[in-house]
């Protein structure tokens, strides 16, 4: 009955929801009094996450179908395999938003597959086409770099499975999942007659739909989009509360208690089409969004969203050390409690 309750909210939270790359609105602030004991769990080497943005970047835009993308898929399939995990690539066409196919690879990868509790960690890999936010609208046609929008989030997965595969004490079975495709959504240049929301996310779309059918089942799941990014604070998302709420505040908590209050601050954010949605639709897995919501400034998802300036070199490994910590440090308690 609970579910039943919870996921009527969640189809509440869906009317009017924006895509990604709407404003988001900004609601009331909130503070949360209860503290959790924390386990002690390795540091984030926010470092070494950096370095794997840089390489990401080094591929070029990694667009779907182009080499630069299939060279890079490799690279992360490698990456975690290196860190001792099993891994699977889903592949699949999906139709974009005029009509014509474009390749996807999910790459999905597992550590301690044997493991029936486990966790969903995710983000997306891919790269936007086309800059249409950049403030030169010479720009507009040409693709992201995506330093921060697509390879944070990846960086993060990647070297948050380096460490906790390194370590007996994990136990809890963790599914990394990079989905692709996420960023195809209509440029703003484009001419569009209806509802555009569905134009996002095909990747989680895709993945969400066969791991619904397949009965794939995790406690939660945590999506990581932007995570990198100068100046960067996280709000707590509105479909994540609607869904989720607990595991939000247990997350922001976290921070708090560690050291990172001043980058997850307790407010409330605005509602975001984002993978995340899709795994909720379609999987009934609860699982929350960390995006950034910048207060100041033209743009909530920062200054370089969807611009030729989402480089490597406007990116903090503070923001990276932050988030990778924290949910490090999510991740670890629960094994400790479970």
């Amino acid at each position: 009955m609970k579910q039943s309750i919870l996921f009527l909210t969640f189809a509440m939270a869906l009317t009017g929801l924006g895509s990604c790359g709407k404003s988001q609105q900004q609601t009331n602030n909130e503070t949360t009094e209860e503290r959790t004991q924390q386990t002690p769990c390795p540091s984030f080497e926010a470092d070494s996450a950096f370095a794997d943005i840089r390489k990401q970047c080094d591929f070029g835009p990694r667009v779907p179908g182009t080499q630069a993308w299939r060279l890079c898929s490799e690279w992360i399939v490698n990456r975690f395999e290196q860190a001792g995990l099993d891994v699977e690539v889903q592949s699949t066409d999906v139709t974009v938003w005029n009509g014509t196919q474009v390749p996807c690879r999910n790459i999905i990868a597992h550590l301690n597959p044997q493991a029936s509790d486990r966790i969903l960690l995710c983000a997306h890999w891919d790269s936007r086409p086309w800059a249409d936010n950049d403030p030169d609208s010479g720009n507009h046609h040409t693709p992201v770099p995506a330093a921060n929008d697509g390879a944070s989030g990846v960086a993060v997965l990647l070297e948050l499975a380096r460490q906790m595969a390194g370590d007996s004490t994990m136990t809890t079975g963790i599914d990394f999942v990079c989905f692709d495709v996420e960023d195809y959504g209509i440029p703003d240049w484009a001419e569009s007659t209806g509802e555009t929301s569905d134009t996002w996310c095909l990747g989680s779309r895709y993945w969400a739909h066969h791991a619904g059918r397949n009965g794939y089942h995790a406690q939660f799941g945590i999506l990581l989009d932007m995570v990198g990014g100068r100046g960067a604070t996280f709000l707590k998302e509105l479909v994540s509360l609607s869904v989720a709420e607990p595991l939000v505040n247990l997350v922001w908590d976290t921070a708090e208690e560690i050291g990172y209050g001043d980058y997850f601050l307790k407010e409330k954010g605005g509602a975001i089409t984002d993978d995340h949605v899709e795994v909720n639709r379609l999987t009934r897995i609860p699982c929350i969004d960390i995006i950034p919501y910048y207060k100041n400034g033209d743009c909530s998802f920062g200054p370089t969203w969807h611009t030729v300036n989402d480089t490597p070199e406007n990116i903090d490994p503070q923001v990276l050390k932050a988030v990778g910590q924290t949910v490090m440090q999510v991740i670890y308690n629960y094994n400790q409690r479970n």
